[in-house]
């Protein structure tokens, strides 16, 4: 297609910037030119064109119809003009990206997220690593790292990603054969420990069971392992709101007691400061981010609506939980009588 003789190109943006400015003086300011260059830019274009584009006398300017007529095509095209510049300026997003995760969070959460980066991002090849091993953080091998701890590491860029409440979970399986009536039926259960058992410690003291009398106990090298043998009924583990929430969802876990904690770290997102302004990191992390705002992170909804009570009667959780909304419920029949007298003494 041949293309009849276009207008040039500097009075085409005197004409833009003052229209859309309705102002000389502030296009010449945008345009970082004089006031008498951007009239005679202007009047230039109206001999070109042999048209008026403005009508003048009043204090802002206005378009005449002409000048309507030519303001949206010349916008859009300027437009266009500024999204390919910058596309083409934009560094490319492809190649190996190395992260490093926490177990928990890499299986339960980021891997089934990952077509979502995929998709995004077809020529990034990622090789993930299950570990919260900090060390990694010096490795020139590995660009992200994704740690469960204080974000206290030193020279290097780190930001929190997010905090963490913990609560009991448990096969809906182990519950049917042995429930859990009260805390103090964790005793009949085999507790599982992600870790050296302090957040087991941090639960039960907020639910003034610190004297609980304890049966079975297996540690595990992370939370992604006894949340597995919580899965397969092998006894009841910590979970938190983040890497437990779908497997509560689906019904595959269930939280018999109301009451959460603090966890007593957080999730970090970290990296080499030389790294942090590659591209290919950058994309990830903001991606990454990007992805928990976009998740509904609900408190956890209990089993059975147990309320856990210290010995005085008062209630040791700060606050009742709600129900999310994605996790279908039924309303219990009213109890009567006696089974109200039963659930009293049983929540003592």
């Amino acid at each position: 297609m041949t293309l009849g003789r276009l207008p040039p190109l500097n009075p085409l943006r005197a004409f833009e910037a003052t229209a859309r400015h309705g102002s000389v003086t502030a296009a010449a300011r945008e345009l970082n030119v004089t006031h008498g260059a951007i009239s005679h830019q202007i009047k230039a274009l109206e001999a070109t064109l042999d048209v008026r584009l403005f009508e003048r006398g009043a204090q802002r300017l206005k378009l005449t119809a002409q000048g309507a007529l030519l303001l949206p095509t010349i916008s859009k095209a300027f437009e266009d003009i500024a999204t390919a510049t910058a596309l083409m300026k934009r560094p490319t997003t492809k190649g190996e990206l190395t992260v490093t995760c926490v177990p928990a969070l890499l299986s339960l959460w980021l891997i089934p997220r990952m077509n979502q980066f995929t998709e995004q991002y077809p020529d990034i090849r990622l090789t993930l690593i299950a570990t919260n091993e900090a060390h990694h953080l010096q490795s020139p091998d590995v660009d992200v790292c994704v740690l469960y701890g204080d974000g206290k590491w030193s020279d290097c860029w780190s930001r929190l990603w997010s905090t963490l409440k913990l609560f009991p979970v448990a096969s809906p399986t182990l519950l049917n054969s042995r429930p859990l009536r009260s805390v103090r039926d964790l005793r009949n259960h085999v507790l599982l420990h992600g870790d050296d058992g302090r957040e087991w410690n941090t639960w039960l003291a907020a639910a003034d069971a610190t004297d609980l009398a304890r049966g079975a106990q297996h540690f595990m090298s992370d939370a992604r392992l006894s949340t597995e043998a919580a899965l397969y009924g092998q006894g009841v583990s910590l979970g938190d709101t983040i890497t437990a929430s779908n497997l509560i969802a689906k019904g595959e876990l269930i939280v018999p007691f109301d009451l959460t904690v603090p966890a007593n770290d957080a999730f970090h997102v970290a990296c080499r400061n030389e790294v942090r302004n590659a591209p290919i990191v950058k994309v990830f992390i903001d991606w990454f981010f990007a992805s928990l705002e976009t998740d509904t992170i609900t408190e956890p909804q209990t089993s059975a609506r147990r309320i856990i009570r210290r010995r005085n009667g008062k209630i040791s959780a700060p606050e009742r939980v709600v129900a999310p909304p994605s996790i279908p419920t039924t309303r219990a029949k009213r109890p009567d009588r006696t089974q109200k007298r039963r659930a009293k003494a049983d929540i003592r």
